[in-house]
């Protein structure tokens, strides 16, 4: 057994014996950044400033020997060996929100291109889900296996949980989705889960970076902000590789109209001649770059493939002077990983 104390917060809970610090907070309530849990994506890392910790197996990319040799650490891998101090940005709102496990039902199955399922599903009618958008869930498998997915509604537009699930080749999950899943399904999930959520404490300007389906809880945060009447200027890349891909065009339009603090930058990275396109072309990292000489006052939110977002957190921290505190991501990590 050992004591965590978080700063600034000043937060201090128990880690059990072989428990991860994650695991810890997450049970006590303590709001620290998170996204996959398993050592891959990086969302928890944070410094030990005072004791030691030994890691689980993790992804050598989400911690470097450059980040262990900064006192750096996963959280979700890191188990303290006595009491430790570490630095961490906590979110709020975690206090009195509990991880379910749940059934619910395919209420709807919707297709919006070749590759996309939007799937909405419908939970029993008594049970209650509170949730914060930007946030995901893990479906649970008969054979023990998760899957993971961002929630892409708000939490005030709750009737029905939305997601946005894309077809990869050779994906069980996804296959099982596109072939076989029929409405009125039952699927059991866990959740809520992850720290992709707004940070309401800032009036910076925000930026949305969305990779494909990484629109999806990028979604749920910009129809938050609405609901919630936040007026700071948010500007939305979203990067796919030809026009089809921007499978929720609309929705977005509908921003534009009604949003005037609102901006959209799609990025197509492979045109096909039939999209007849005249707009950005490229990786849409770049094209923030080519738009922004400084980032140093803004907050960038960032979701897709963990290549897109890897290489924006460099760019972004490295030559605009974005704070590394002001990146926030939910990069996609394959299952299995």
């Amino acid at each position: 057994m050992a004591f965590v104390t978080v700063q600034p917060s000043g937060h201090r809970f128990e880690v059990q014996e072989e428990e991860t610090i994650l695991q810890a907070a997450l049970r006590e309530g303590v709001g620290l950044p998170y996204g996959c849990r398993s050592g891959a994506c990086g969302s928890c890392k944070g410094k030990v400033l005072d004791g030691r910790v030994t890691h689980r197996p993790y992804q050598a990319t989400a911690l470097t020997q450059d980040d262990l040799n900064h006192g750096k650490a996963l959280f979700c891998c890191a188990v303290p060996e006595g009491d430790v101090v570490i630095e961490a940005r906590e979110v709020n709102g975690f206090q009195d929100m509990q991880i379910k496990k749940l059934p619910c039902r395919v209420e709807s199955i919707e297709r919006p291109n070749h590759d996309v399922v939007i799937l909405k599903l419908k939970l029993p009618a008594n049970e209650r889900f509170d949730f914060m958008a930007g946030q995901y869930i893990d479906f649970l498998l008969k054979d023990g296996k998760r899957r993971s997915f961002s929630l892409a509604n708000s939490p005030h537009d709750a009737a029905l949980l939305e997601l946005h699930i894309r077809h990869y080749p050779g994906g069980n999950f996804s296959g099982f989705v596109f072939n076989e899943l029929k409405e009125r399904a039952i699927l059991r999930f866990e959740g809520p889960l992850g720290a992709f959520v707004l940070r309401e404490d800032s009036e910076k300007p925000m930026i949305f970076m969305a990779g494909a389906t990484g629109f999806a809880p990028i979604k749920g945060l910009i129809e938050y902000a609405r609901h919630r009447n936040i007026q700071r200027p948010m500007t939305l890349y979203w990067g796919v590789q030809a026009r089809a891909d921007l499978y929720q065009l609309e929705v977005v339009q509908s921003w534009e109209k009604h949003l005037p603090h609102f901006r959209f930058v799609p990025v197509l990275s492979e045109p096909l001649p039939e999209d007849h396109w005249s707009g950005r072309t490229g990786w849409v990292h770049q094209a923030i770059l080519d738009d922004f000489e400084d980032l140093s006052g803004y907050q960038i939110y960032a979701c897709g493939a963990s290549r897109m977002v890897e290489a924006g957190f460099r760019a972004f921290t490295e030559s605009r002077g974005l704070p590394e505190g002001e990146f926030y991501s939910d990069p996609f990590v394959p299952s299995g990983t």
